[in-house]
């Protein structure tokens, strides 16, 4: 059923003066069907403020269309009316992750803002805290965002990017780490959905066209009592650079303990309890599984761990294959922790039961060929080493030779 919007008044142009759109009519979805964040297990909307699109917060950035949702937060296109230009607004509520991502932003703004890798890290611009009716919620403002590239990924034939492309993105996400890791910051979440196309001045009309469309062609939209479920607009495709996102679970230091990084891009280190540092931030991007740009995901379509037993997360299974493809531990490794002893001997030889897989990286890699594939799997046996200390510098592999490829192989280089 279509009902018509209230009227609103969204700060348009350059003007100063804000202009009343006539009222148009929305789609009224069905109240007894879930939608967007509903769906998601254990979901509470007493955890989410009930945006409302139109609103204004802080007396400064007014709400013009939703662009998502997460498991604990939504995210929201606003106008800043006070520099008008639009920016990216991620409404949670306040949490550790949310906290710990604004005082990381503030803390690279300190040390290290004049590296050059700032431009592919997305940092809190402005945050601020409002009261909803069933407590406090933690305001990000970030600069927007295009979609991620694994939607841009999917965009392609058969799902894969071309190889030239997968280089250039690779290096300049090792760029934005080189920043994290000069300011002492470990990111420890690098995933498939917290990599995201960046957007050049020349892509910010894609936003106006949103934010006309909203005018225009209002979202469909649940209303309830005390909130309203909107449908998020489709997130536009831009041209900038990759930007690597999420803060929330980084530390800030060089040495750390504990559990970290999710699932199957866990380095061994943090696997078998060991103290960990950066370098877990270079195995993910040996290992990233499903990520749009990660090597295996884009030449081979699947992820180079798979670390499943009986369809569950298996730290046995993970490090069998593991040890398919690196090799042995060190011994210098295996007597970093007492967890080790579960698995291997003193020697380095695997005691446990599971099988060791019969692969290598030579067999896992099948699109490429000759000088191609020889780069391709030497870059990835310098990242994925047991030692983290083995290791390359996010600042090393920038100029990895696979990385520098494309440009050492054109005509008059």
């Amino acid at each position: 059923m279509a009902r018509p919007s209230p009227t609103r008044s969204f700060q348009t142009g350059t003007s100063s003066e804000e202009l009343t759109r006539p009222a148009a009519s929305f789609k009224e979805l069905p109240a007894d069907a879930t939608f967007e964040e509903e769906e998601i297990p254990e979901y509470d909307s007493k955890d989410f403020y009930p945006v409302r699109l139109g609103e204004l917060f802080n007396s400064r950035y007014q709400v013009i269309a939703k662009q998502g949702f997460g498991t604990s937060s939504t995210v929201w296109l606003c106008r800043d009316l006070r520099q008008v230009c639009i920016l990216a607004k991620d409404h949670s509520v306040v949490t550790p992750q949310s906290e710990n991502e604004v005082a990381t932003s503030r803390h690279l703004k300190e040390v290290c803002a004049d590296h050059e890798g700032h431009k592919y890290v997305r940092t809190v611009q402005d945050d601020f805290v409002v009261t909803g009716p069933h407590g406090q919620h933690r305001c990000l403002i970030y600069k927007p965002l295009g979609m991620t590239y694994t939607q841009f990924r999917n965009l392609h034939p058969h799902r894969l990017l071309d190889q030239a492309l997968v280089q250039q993105i690779i290096q300049l996400i090792f760029m934005g780490l080189d920043y994290l890791h000069k300011g002492d910051v470990v990111h420890t979440d690098i995933s498939p959905n917290n990599i995201l196309m960046g957007v050049e001045d020349s892509d910010m009309s894609v936003f106006s066209v949103v934010e006309q469309t909203e005018l225009e062609q209002p979202a469909p939209r649940k209303t309830l009592r005390d909130h309203t479920i909107y449908l998020s607009r489709p997130t536009p495709l831009t041209k900038g650079p990759p930007v690597l996102c999420d803060l929330g679970c980084s530390r800030i230091g060089k040495k750390h303990t504990g559990e970290v990084m999710p699932d199957f891009y866990r380095a061994p280190e943090v696997i078998l309890g060991m103290e960990w540092d950066s370098k877990v931030d270079i195995w993910s991007m040996g290992v990233m599984a499903n990520l749009p740009f990660q090597i295996w995901d884009l030449f081979e379509g699947g992820r180079l761990f798979y670390a499943l037993k009986d369809r569950m997360l298996n730290d046995e299974q993970h490090l069998a294959e593991m040890v398919s493809l690196l090799g042995p531990p060190p011994k210098e490794f295996l007597q970093r922790s007492e967890k080790c002893r579960q698995y291997c001997d003193s020697e380095g030889n695997w005691i446990a039961k599971t099988e060791i897989p019969e692969q290598s990286f030579e067999m896992r890699e099948y699109r490429l060929q000759g000088k191609d594939k020889e780069l391709l799997v030497a870059f990835v046996r310098s990242v994925l080493r047991w030692l983290p200390e083995e290791r390359p510098t996010a600042e090393d592999l920038i100029w990895d030779e696979w990385l520098m490829q494309p440009y050492l192989e054109k005509p008059g280089l």
